[in-house]
C-alpha cells in the first residue's frame, strides 16, 4: 500500500459494515416517517349477567420525518508536500434520521486552529463512485443541484474533498479542510417543523443535528514521505501456488523515503494473519537473515500480545535507499 497516496481505508470499511447491519437493529432510525400508528381502547363488563364489550373511538396518526445526519473522517491526518496538487481526504455521509432526504454539500477552507489554508481544487468534492477508498478517474464530482446526493434512512455516501497545499506551506504545518452537510428540506433549531416537506408529504422536523452536520479532516506537511508496498508469493505443498492449508505465504515488504528529511526511529510492525502460523526464523532485512528473538539485530516475532514481525529500522533518509523485509507464514 502506497501510504502518501491512498486514503485510509479501515475506516472506510468498518463504516461500510456498520452501514450494512443498520438496517437489521430495530428502531436504528426510529419509526419510518409516514408510518401509521392507530390505537382503540375496548371496556369489557356485564349487565344483568350479560357479558358486553365497548370500543372507543380509534385514534390514527402518521409518524413524521425526523430529519438528522452525521459527516465523518475516514482519513488519518494526511502526509503532504508543499506545492502537492489534488491530495483527497474521505468521509463518510449518514442519514440518521428516519426518512429518505437529500443534501447540499459545501468545503470550506478557512476554518480556525491551523496553520495554512488548504487550496480546493476545482471541483473540490467527488463521491467515491467506485468504492475503492481513493480518488480515481472513475469518481464523480459533485455539482450542487444536479447530484445532491439523496439518502434512505441508515444509509451512507463516501465523499472526497480535494485540495493542493500551497507552496508556502512549511515542514510540520496543519491545514484544515471542513466538509459541510446540509438537509435541502432545512437547518434549524431541533424541534423546526417544515409542515408536509417530508417522506410522503407527512411534516419534517430537525433532531438533535439541527438538519447539518460537519467534519474536519488535516493534512499535515512533511519534507519526507515513506512508500510502503506489500506484495505475497504462495507456494503449496503440491508444487503450485494454490493457498490450500499447509500452503506458504511469503511477504515481501518493501519501504522506501522520498524527500530530503529525516523519519526518526522508524519502526515497522506486521501482525500475524489469522488462520495462519509464522514459520521460525524466516524473518530477513534488506537479504540478510534475522533472529526471532529480541536480541542485538534489528528484527523480531513478537508474542507478547498479537503476534507480529517487529523491525525497528532507525532513522531513515533517502540515502538510507529501500528497505526490504521479508518473513514467511503457513496456512492453517
Amino acid at each position: 500500500m502506497h501510504l502518501t497516496t491512498r486514503a485510509y481505508k479501515a475506516p472506510r470499511v468498518i463504516a461500510g459494515i456498520i452501514a450494512s447491519l443498520l438496517p437489521l437493529i430495530a428502531g436504528a432510525a426510529g419509526t419510518p416517517a409516514g408510518t401509521v400508528i392507530e390505537n382503540q381502547a375496548v371496556v369489557n363488563f356485564e349487565l344483568a349477567g350479560t357479558p358486553l364489550t365497548r370500543s372507543s373511538n380509534v385514534t390514527s396518526l402518521r409518524v413524521a420525518e425526523r430529519i438528522d445526519v452525521v459527516a465523518s473522517l475516514q482519513s488519518p491526518q494526511l502526509l503532504a508536500a508543499a506545492g502537492d496538487a489534488d491530495r483527497a481526504l474521505l468521509f463518510t455521509i449518514t442519514n440518521t434520521g428516519n426518512g429518505t432526504e437529500s443534501y447540499g454539500l459545501a468545503i470550506d477552507n478557512t476554518v480556525g486552529g491551523d496553520d495554512f489554508d488548504p487550496v480546493a481544487a476545482v471541483p473540490a468534492i467527488y463521491f467515491d463512485s467506485d468504492a475503492s477508498g481513493d480518488l480515481t478517474a472513475a469518481d464523480q464530482p459533485y455539482t450542487a443541484g444536479v447530484n445532491d446526493p439523496v439518502l434512505a434512512a441508515d444509509a451512507s455516501v463516501d465523499i472526497f474533498l480535494v485540495n493542493s497545499i500551497p507552496v508556502s506551506a512549511a515542514n510540520g504545518e496543519i491545514g484544515r479542510t471542513q466538509l459541510t452537510v446540509s438537509s435541502l428540506t432545512g437547518v434549524g433549531a431541533a424541534g423546526t417543523v417544515y409542515a408536509g416537506s417530508g417522506e410522503g408529504g407527512v411534516d419534517a422536523v430537525n433532531g438533535s443535528s439541527t438538519g447539518q452536520a460537519l467534519a474536519v479532516g488535516e493534512y499535515i506537511v512533511s519534507d519526507i514521505q515513506l512508500n510502503v508496498v506489500k506484495t505475497q508469493i504462495i507456494s503449496d505443498p503440491f508444487g503450485g501456488t494454490e493457498p490450500v492449508p499447509g500452503a506458504t505465504i511469503t511477504y515481501t515488504i518493501t519501504i522506501e523515503v522520498v524527500g530530503s528529511g529525516t523519519a526518526t526511529g522508524a519502526t515497522f510492525r506486521d501482525e500475524i494473519p489469522t488462520y495462519s502460523s509464522y514459520l521460525a526464523d524466516s524473518i530477513s532485512l534488506n537479504g540478510g537473515a534475522l533472529s526471532d528473538l529480541a536480541d542485538a539485530d534489528a528484527g523480531e516475532y513478537d508474542t507478547t500480545a498479537v503476534p507480529s514481525i517487529v523491525m525497528r529500522l532507525g532513522d531513515l533518509t533517502l540515502a538510507d535507499g529501500v528497505q526490504t523485509i521479508e518473513f514467511q507464514v503457513s496456512i492453517d
